[in-house]
């Protein structure tokens, strides 16, 4: 009975694998985005991790301009008017808040495995990637410093239908119409947005910042960040837009320079030792705060719907 078994006459490739050399790549991580607010905010440094941001009293008549007066009519002499511009008696001081980890390394495996890629520098790259993602969640999301914690109450505003329409963004517009800045909102709210336009026969114009597109409404764009939350129960999300700059009167990051350690803006790292256990232990640092100098310089909508689809005829 003859054999089904073909005889081979060549090498096999299983084998000849053996002997090949894998291109081999860097460890890529899925969860890293591209963090436009931290670009797009201006950062302030400050001294000893303190930033005291000094106000002028709302009470004071100066708030409303009142002080001033033009000049009197022709052959008067009034008395002028007289005024001074009154601070805050407790302002207000942010202190920088750090995020900070721990990497630990097995020698034997940083001295024997770091052929072509070096182990220490690939872990210290993830975790600092890691660092920089949670950096920008606190700038949005801490319940101190954070942009949706410091949104004052006369600068909240509601969706008319809970979908982002543009009415809802013109009326977010007259919140902060002094110079805005960007909208921030999370891809899926922007996604929603979008639609809203589609349907109504308006496409957003766009715009390219950092080499990639923007949609944009009146001319200010709109800025996607995953970690501006979304409700999954109830399907609604927040969409912020803000002013930037200190000579605007805006939103301000705050760092400090000169870290030690230091291998970024208040960023650090730091080789901690080795202990008994062949364990090498690196500490990375982010030190990072956020001011809203004046009220009208972030406002939110609230209640955007970010699940409501249209089905065209």
């Amino acid at each position: 009975m003859a054999e089904d078994t073909e005889v081979r006459r060549t090498l096999a490739e299983g084998a000849a694998r053996q002997l090949a050399n894998a291109t081999k790549t860097r460890a890529y991580w899925g969860g890293i985005s591209p963090r436009w607010l931290v670009p797009l905010l201006q950062w302030t440094p400050v001294e000893a991790g303190i930033f005291r941001l000094n106000r002028v009293k709302d009470d004071h008549p100066t708030a409303t301009g009142t002080d001033v007066q033009c000049s009197p009519p022709k052959d008067r002499d009034p008395d002028l008017p007289e005024t001074f511009v009154d601070y805050e008696d407790r302002p207000r001081e942010y202190f920088l808040n750090a995020v900070t980890t721990v990497l630990d390394v097995q020698t034997r495996v940083s001295d024997l495995y770091s052929r072509p890629f070096d182990q220490i520098q690939e872990q210290l790259r993830l975790l600092i990637e890691k660092v920089k993602e949670r950096q920008e969640s606190e700038l949005i999301n801490n319940p101190e410093y954070g942009l949706l914690a410091n949104v004052a109450p006369g600068q909240r505003i509601a969706t008319r239908k809970g979908r982002p329409t543009p009415d809802d963004l013109d009326a977010l517009l007259t919140k902060v119409w002094k110079e805005p800045s960007f909208f921030l909102a999370h891809p899926r709210a922007i996604a929603a947005f979008g639609r809203e336009c589609t349907r109504r026969g308006v496409p957003p114009p766009t715009v390219t910042l950092f080499g990639s597109p923007f949609i944009t409404w009146r001319g200010v764009p709109l800025i996607p960040s995953d970690k501006v939350p979304v409700d999954e129960a109830s399907g609604t999300s927040k969409i912020l837009l803000v002013r930037t700059g200190e000579k605007k009167q805006g939103v301000v990051g705050l760092f400090q320079p000169g870290v030690p350690g230091e291998v970024a803006p208040s960023l650090s790292v730091r080789f901690m030792g080795i202990n008994r256990k062949a364990i090498a232990s690196y500490l990375i640092s982010l030190y990072c705060s956020l001011a809203v100098l004046t009220e009208d310089a972030l406002a939110v909508l609230d209640h955007v719907e970010v699940d409501q689809y249209y089905d065209y005829a």
